[in-house]
């Protein structure tokens, strides 16, 4: 470098745009949606409020409240919550998010198969990067949730879309799927109730998403932060039901149900009874701590939640 200088060795990990794939250009929906409530987009003879559907976040509406508050404020009161937990979380709330997932299952999860984390794009973060190894690559659902390919970016995991089909209510392409996969594809991402989409599938698909999967040897990653949020007849159905057939990571959070996304409070499930990620050491990968007084909020509303189911 001039005047001697060493030049710095940090560099940033990103990929150049000449390397990039066709199509991969793409604008940001952040962008679009800042297009859209823009001057230029608002009628501004129209008095009515906007209503803010594209973040996700449903916390501004004051006429949903839930008992949150409470339970973090007795958790600071006791003082017992003040000192270091297990890298994994504290024991009772897994223990709460492991009775709350197996309500919906057919065999029953323990405390050893949940992860806690600091909101649902940690558990993200943490499954991708415990599967990224040289030349490997992951399946993402298009449309799709972009933290994915954020995660698989920074991770240096190759992502390939896999399309969902518009006509069948943005259910799962399985031809696309397989002709998206290979021996070095890791895992398929599979969106329930979807997101941005809204699908809710159904038993008959998942089965089809969880044979498929089998057949071409992927761990399902199933997020599933939108649990039970579903409308009409079709009922939420959790993909770990089918994880005698092939490993089931669920991720899942506080966020939508309970209404505190600021909170960022998640979980990583492993839902596996043929010991499949054991042997594989994925999950000894896994390795986070949160805030210690927010893990008993967590026990106390999903306690609240399976009383009342």
């Amino acid at each position: 470098m001039a005047n001697g200088e060493k030049e710095w060795g940090l560099k940033l990990n990103r990929v150049k745009r000449s390397e990039m794939k066709a199509g991969e250009g793409r604008v940001a929906i952040k962008t679009m949606v800042q297009m859209l409530r823009s001057n230029a987009a608002i009628n501004h003879d129209d008095q009515r409020p906007l209503i803010p559907m594209a973040h996700g976040d449903p916390s501004p509406f004051p006429s949903f409240r839930t008992a949150a508050a409470d339970s973090v404020v007795n958790a600071l009161r006791s003082a017992r919550f003040n000192g270091y937990c297990a890298n994994s979380g504290l024991l009772p709330a897994r223990e709460a998010v492991a009775e709350y997932i197996s309500r919906d299952l057919p065999f029953k999860l323990s405390a050893d198969d949940v992860h806690l984390t600091a909101g649902g794009k940690q558990a993200i973060h943490a499954v991708i990067s415990s599967l990224a190894q040289p030349n490997a690559n992951i399946l993402l659902p298009r449309p799709g949730y972009s933290t994915y390919d954020a995660a698989a970016a920074l991770s240096q995991l190759e992502v390939r879309h896999y399309d969902l089909a518009p006509e069948k209510g943005w259910e799962v392409d399985l031809d696309s799927v397989e002709a998206s996969a290979d021996v070095n594809t890791v895992a398929i991402v599979i969106i329930n109730p979807g997101n941005p989409c809204g699908s809710v599938y159904s038993y008959q698909r998942l089965e089809k998403v969880a044979e498929t999967a089998r057949k071409l040897g992927l761990l399902v990653i199933s997020d599933e932060v939108y649990d039970h949020i579903t409308f009409g007849s079709k009922p939420f159905i959790r993909m770990g039901v089918f994880a005698s057939r092939v490993p089931v990571v669920t991720l899942g959070s506080m966020s939508k149900r309970w209404m505190v996304p600021g909170w960022l409070l998640g979980w990583l499930v492993s839902t596996d009874p043929s010991g499949l990620l054991q042997k594989s050491v994925f999950v000894t990968h896994i390795c986070f701590a949160e805030a210690y007084f927010l893990y008993w909020l967590l026990l106390a509303l999903l306690l609240s939640a399976v009383g009342a189911s």
